[in-house]
């Protein structure tokens, strides 16, 4: 086993540009062998990038600086040659394919043979050796679309293991998992660590970073800030927030004090049915209102149905509508369609930004008019002037880090498409802005400006819906929050009685309480 003091990966001077950007600007780092090592910044910092390169995806050649890797100076040409020499990176969004098991996924493209034959009991047998390892006693031919995302995370790891990596690089993890999940992926990550396996871990939850990370390397604007060693250094959030925005953030929320008018927008009774399974309810008989300048939070444990009940107001788009009343501005509407929800004010922001909130092929203007395209359509023809300046107003309003509106969404990162996103939803000015897991893989200075954003709505008289599955995000944003628990509506909460624990308690409670 390699020594813990030897350093397993030097990147020295790595310089990235894309046309019109300097990506990465004379970056270095260094990690050692058995090291847990963290890569903290803002959103668009390069941290990815920096990843890419050192994982071939990003071919020599296409970058300057050298990767010496094991004592030896690496040119992978391709993802392929870094995997041979056991660097594996698994990507915020995951590389499986919904369809295929999870024993095909493992094997994909590497499948064990006999005599020219894959040898599918060997690949079984590998298999349920892999699982156990990460924790998962799946069966290997569940398809991977009915297992959870923490799961999903599981098997890329698994997916790793089987090429005997030795760098394990993973691109915000737990972004997408709840606590109880990104607690056995963290213990999971120490235990491989435990097992002579080194990791880069990329993430925008600083707590989990800090508990976690033997060393902690800062990326601003392209160029390494610094190292941190967690033990000798002494850090915590707050010293990994001043090395990421370049000051200290006084405090995680824009001071606010609402404005808050009458109940403008009401759902009663309202009963969803699962769109493949006709017995199974995910909304029951829930009941919710929203005022005018007031910023509703919704709490619930992943799977509770949060994002069914707000996807299935917002133009019946999930599930099998059975019954319940919509009532906005004192008058039943009927939203059967995304259309007319959009015309009757609403607004949605999805929690899964690049599958159901952007097309990737799309730049920023045509993305940022996309919902609203009357606005800017004079007989029957786009005004393109029109749409540029409106792209371009938000883009300078929300402060989207891009070269110009023509740049493509699927070249931002994921705070900067976020933005997006929010762009798209506020050119349709909305009565009512419903926003799943707004912050989602955001860094603390792009969290901090959405919800200045958030509440220059509120202040204009919106209703804004907030999901989330950070309970301090909901606690500092929210004026009331409703907690969900199995598809039912379990309480109410105005803001100074709320609290983790009392939340948690109405989010894990069977029976209706409020």
């Amino acid at each position: 086993m390699v020594p813990t003091s030897a350093v397993i990966l030097e990147m020295n001077s790595i310089t990235k540009e894309f046309p019109g950007v300097k990506a990465l600007s004379e970056v270095s780092l260094q990690v050692k062998a058995n090291e847990i090592h963290a890569i903290c910044g803002e959103n668009g910092a390069g941290k990815s990038t920096l990843m890419k390169v050192l994982s071939g995806v990003y071919p020599y050649g296409t970058y300057t600086g050298d990767i010496v890797y094991q004592g030896n100076i690496c040119q992978f040409k391709d993802i392929r040659a870094s995997e041979a020499a056991g660097i594996v990176i698994i990507h915020q969004e995951l590389a499986l394919i919904p369809e295929l098991s999870i024993m095909e996924n493992i094997f994909l493209g590497n499948e064990p043979t006999r005599f020219g034959v894959i040898n599918w009991r060997e690949a079984r047998r590998r298999t349920i050796e892999l699982l156990a390892r990460v924790g998962l006693a799946d069966d290997p031919d569940t398809p991977v679309k009915e297992i959870g995302v923490g799961k999903q995370q599981l098997v890329e790891i698994a997916k790793a293991l089987n090429k005997s990596v030795k760098l394990l690089i993973l691109d915000e993890p737990t972004a997408a998992l709840n606590e109880s999940d990104s607690a056995h992926l963290l213990d999971l990550i120490r235990g491989l660590k435990s097992k002579g396996i080194s990791s880069i871990m990329i993430s925008h939850k600083l707590n989990e970073i800090e508990a976690v990370a033997d060393a902690i390397t800062i990326i601003r604007d392209g160029k390494t800030v610094e190292t941190l060693d967690v033990a000798a250094d002494g850090v915590d959030e707050d010293r990994i927030i001043k090395g990421m925005v370049g000051r200290t953030l006084e405090s995680r929320f824009p001071d606010h004090t609402p404005t808050i008018g009458e109940v403008f927008f009401e759902v009663k009774n309202w009963t969803v049915a699962h769109p493949q399974i006709a017995d199974r309810l995910v909304c029951k008989g829930s009941n919710f209102n929203v005022r005018r300048g007031e910023i509703v939070g919704f709490a619930g444990l992943m799977g509770a149905g949060r994002t069914e009940l707000a996807r299935s107001v917002f133009g019946r788009s999930y599930g099998k509508y059975l019954s319940g009343q919509i009532i906005k501005d004192g008058k039943e509407v009927q939203l059967r369609t995304v259309s007319q929800a959009i015309n009757a004010g609403l607004g949605y922001v999805t929690e899964d930004r690049k599958t159901l909130g952007l097309n990737l092929l799309d730049d920023i203007k045509a993305t940022t008019v996309s919902a609203a395209l009357k606005k800017i359509t004079h007989n029957m023809v786009i005004n393109d002037d029109e749409e540029y300046n409106v792209a371009e107003d938000y883009r300078k309003q929300l402060r989207t880090k891009a070269p110009n509106v023509d740049e493509g969404v699927g070249k931002l990162s994921g705070g900067n498409q976020q933005k997006v996103v929010l762009a798209k939803w506020m050119f349709t000015d909305p009565d009512l802005l419903i926003l799943d897991e707004p912050t989602r893989g955001i860094d603390v200075g792009a969290k901090y400006e959405i919800y200045g954003i958030i509440q220059k709505l509120a202040d204009a008289g919106k209703g804004v819906i907030v999901i989330s599955s950070e309970l301090p995000e909901l606690l500092g944003l929210s004026d009331r929050i409703y907690t969900i628990f199995e598809g039912a509506i379990t309480g109410v909460l105005n803001k100074d009685e709320a609290s983790q624990e009392s939340l948690m308690k109405l989010m894990t409670a069977a029976k209706k309480s409020a």
